[in-house]
């Protein structure tokens, strides 16, 4: 039986269409698109099974089980086994074979869990955030800036298992990067699983950088000569897009560290100094969102100052005109009371005087009201 055949046995896939097409596509090692929604000719959930000796890719065509095994013998390589959001079924026969512990079989398999690292007796449970900007060409008070996924590493002495969920994060070209450096992959799933770190602290760094152009876009919007018209949605919307930034990789310091200092078995030492590496990008990455958090809270006091200082200077205007009206409404309301002796009421010119001083008063009060600033 070949590996693809034998993964479908394991995964319960055995029932697809089409397996004379799958079997030879799979002796063929077909580099296939391993983004969402894209499936592996290997099945709906199996994206790439490849075994790996003295860094060195080994042909495929031999049953799954036996090149298990064989790797096992031999104690110089491991199994690379890449899945996409997996079901219970899919995933319930390579549990069995590579005795994976039921708590992680079902993080793996449910998602949503916060970054962290746990041992389970020989293997190691590692669970990443991954991010991703997400274009648009102009910010709203809906756009959504950044788009999360997951990444479930099990690491043993010879296996390594990813399961991705999400609709990016694709391992394809880390893959191929490792491929192309046998030294470095010759050191095992240890190396595998420091790639996949660095891979996901090294988007941290890169959304952090695009995410910051949105920043000083809504920074020079605020400050701007309007800048109590622009949309203070736009800053919160920000602010909750960098919130899910802070949730993937604030909470993946400790498991990098502990990578980075503990002695764990499967981890050789010399990977250690890689992590520790991967440690200061992920310190960086923290700091700036960390950075970027007090920014848009500045951001956001200024623009609401600004709205309070905007609504002062109206309602002085507002008051400025109300005084100026005032005036010949207390003049015309004094005359309108109908009384028989008022001053000058029977004289020839005491119209057009009544006119003039209530203009003139105006006129005094507009001047003051300009002088002050508020008209």
């Amino acid at each position: 039986m070949s590996m693809a055949g034998n993964l479908r046995k394991v995964t319960g896939l055995d029932k697809v269409s089409g397996l004379r097409k799958v079997a030879r596509l799979a002796r063929r090692r077909t580099r296939v698109d391993l983004s969402h929604p894209a499936r592996s000719p290997l099945g709906s959930a199996v994206v790439n099974c490849v075994a790996y000796q003295d860094g060195a890719r080994v042909p495929g065509g031999r049953d799954l089980v036996d090149t298990v095994e064989r790797v096992r013998k031999k104690d110089n390589g491991f199994v690379w086994l890449g899945l996409h959001e997996p079901t219970d079924q899919e995933f319930a026969g390579i549990a069995d074979l590579f005795d994976l512990h039921p708590l992680a079989v079902e993080d793996a398999v449910e998602a949503h869990q916060r970054p962290k690292l746990e041992r389970y007796d020989e293997t190691l449970f590692a669970v990443f955030k991954t991010v991703c900007y997400v274009e648009h060409k102009e910010l709203t008070a809906t756009s959504e800036v950044v788009n999360t996924g997951e990444i479930m590493v099990f690491v043993g002495t010879d296996f390594v298992i990813t399961v991705r969920h999400g609709r990016h994060g694709s391992l394809g070209p880390l893959r191929e990067e490792l491929e192309a450096d046998p030294q470095q992959l010759s050191k095992g799933p240890a190396a595998v699983l420091h790639a996949i770190a660095d891979h996901v602290v090294d988007d941290y760094v890169s959304v952090t950088d695009s995410v910051q152009a949105d920043i000083d876009q809504v920074e020079a919007d605020v400050f701007a000569e309007n800048g109590a018209r622009a949309d203070a949605g736009r800053i919160y919307q920000l602010k909750r897009e960098l919130l899910e930034l802070k949730r993937a990789a604030v909470p993946l310091a400790r498991p990098v560290q502990e990578l980075a200092t503990r002695p764990i078995r499967v981890i050789d030492p010399e990977i250690q100094a890689y992590f520790r590496d991967v440690s200061d990008h992920l310190l960086r990455a923290t700091e700036q969102i960390a950075a970027f958090d007090e920014l848009l809270n500045s951001i956001l006091q200024a623009h609401l100052a600004q709205v309070t200082v905007s609504q002062n200077e109206d309602m002085r205007k507002i008051t400025a005109w109300a005084a100026l009206i005032a005036v010949p409404t207390m003049v015309c309301g004094v005359y309108g009371m109908n009384f028989e002796h008022m001053p000058e009421l029977r004289w020839t010119f005491g119209y057009p005087l009544v006119l003039g001083v209530i203009a003139t008063i105006c006129l005094v009060l507009y001047r003051g009201f300009r002088r002050s600033g508020w008209l």
